[in-house]
């Protein structure tokens, strides 16, 4: 099943509907950031309209335990491949496809800096399969998953370009010539937020550099200096003045902090390291009041806002009998119940989400894809378990937007 059959499959079924610190800390603070930013790869769809117009509109711009399931597992509207790690076959859960991963490397510098640096697999939809393409510095893959907003290897880029996944050719170079370095497009891809930097966001400086475990490492350095809104079907866009956020001590947070759209796709938010942790702006930059339904959606976890609203995904929830992570309300920010998972990364539909799990053998480090439920305890593995080494090709990290 290829990714245009899996968005008609969707649209079908939608229109039915009623409605102390260790080695490695520096690779794995940037992990952190890099899966736990605020780019929402995971875009919820509006609506079925917002989808069609997407997976038709936007490729034409020149116009844990032991597994005992089979290798590639088809459950209704779920593509699994528990045996596949990196996965080399389509998965996807509900609205949800992942549209790619990408794995991570440090190159060190003669200058003692390091750079972070990906190679992102992206989804080919007419084999569903994921081919290397290491073009790119970054990637973010709009609803429907046939359009990718990428940037080129040095960051900041001059321009950002619009990559159709198909032919895996650029169908337009759109200039920021206020050096890009980040993108997320809206929930509905009409609109791409390209978040403009000084310096590279993914450079550790040793000019920087920071003890750790008594050694002294490069760090990254803030410089976000706005952003450049894009409409995404004439290409044109207008940049906007927007430094990146102090706190009383003049100090900004981290080096990579790239705008995202709201749920409704009204604002854009960045993070903040204290409270209310989210910061919203109109699309002129100017500072807002975070809307009512998304008061405690926290700015740490990928999945944020449940389709419909209702729910939020919450921060890790603690071990007990099994490892799990909070469900609250946006509104309140009450819990309203805890799922199996460590880290909820997207939902699949109003019920279901998409969510790093662990084996058995406890290893907080030793993943796989899972898909969990609301108010139930089931687990179903849809990836094979990443290894738990921070660099090379076992440690993948995932790329998902709505079908």
């Amino acid at each position: 099943m290829n990714v245009e059959e899996l968005v008609r499959d969707s649209l079908k079924e939608m229109a039915g509907r009623t409605q102390p610190a260790s080695a490695n800390l520096a690779d794995r603070v940037f992990v952190l950031r890099r899966t736990r930013r605020t780019r929402r790869i995971a875009v919820v769809a509006a609506s079925a309209a917002a989808v069609v117009a997407v997976a038709v509109g936007v490729p034409l711009l020149d116009a844990g335990g032991r597994d005992v399931r089979p290798a590639a597992v088809s459950d209704g509207r779920v593509v699994a491949h528990p045996d596949q790690s990196p996965p080399r076959d389509l998965i996807g859960a509900g609205d949800t496809v992942m549209a790619g991963y990408r794995t991570v490397k440090t190159v060190k510098l003669a200058n003692k800096d390091w750079i972070y640096t990906p190679t992102y697999r992206l989804l080919d939809p007419g084999s569903g399969t994921y081919k290397k393409d290491d073009r790119w510095s970054f990637v973010t893959v709009a609803p429907g998953a046939r359009t990718a907003a990428v940037l080129e290897r040095e960051l900041p880029a001059t321009r950002v370009g619009l990559l159709d996944l198909a032919s895996g050719e650029v169908k337009r170079w759109i200039p920021v010539p206020q050096g890009a370095g980040g993108a997320a497009f809206s929930p509905d891809g009409t609109k791409l937020a390209v978040t403009t930097y000084a310096k590279n966001p993914d450079r550790a400086f040793w000019s920087a550099k920071v003890d750790v475990n008594n050694k002294m490492e490069p760090q990254g350095v803030p410089s976000r200096t706005g952003f450049t809104l894009i409409d995404v079907a004439s290409g044109t866009g207008r940049w906007h003045k927007l430094p990146f956020w102090k706190d009383k001590y003049g100090m900004g947070d981290n080096a990579r902090t790239d705008l995202e759209f709201s749920h409704d796709g009204k604002y854009l938010w960045e993070p903040m390291s204290q409270k209310p942790f989210r910061q919203y702006h109109a699309f002129d930059g100017t500072d807002v009041r975070t809307p009512a339904a998304e008061k405690y959606v926290s700015p740490y976890v990928d999945a944020g806002l449940s389709p419909d609203g209702k729910y939020a995904a919450g921060d890790f929830a603690g071990h007990g009998k099994v490892i799990a992570s909070a469900i609250v309300d946006p509104v309140t920010g009450k819990m309203i119940t805890k799922v199996p998972g460590q880290q909820l990364l997207a939902w699949a539909d109003g019920k279901r989400l998409i969510a790093w799990g662990i084996g058995g053998d406890g290893n907080e480090f030793h993943q796989r894809l899972v898909l969990v439920t609301v108010g139930s305890d089931k687990v179903q593995p849809i990836s094979g378990f990443r290894s738990p080494k921070f660099e090379g090709a076992g440690r993948w990290e995932p790329l998902f937007t709505t079908r």
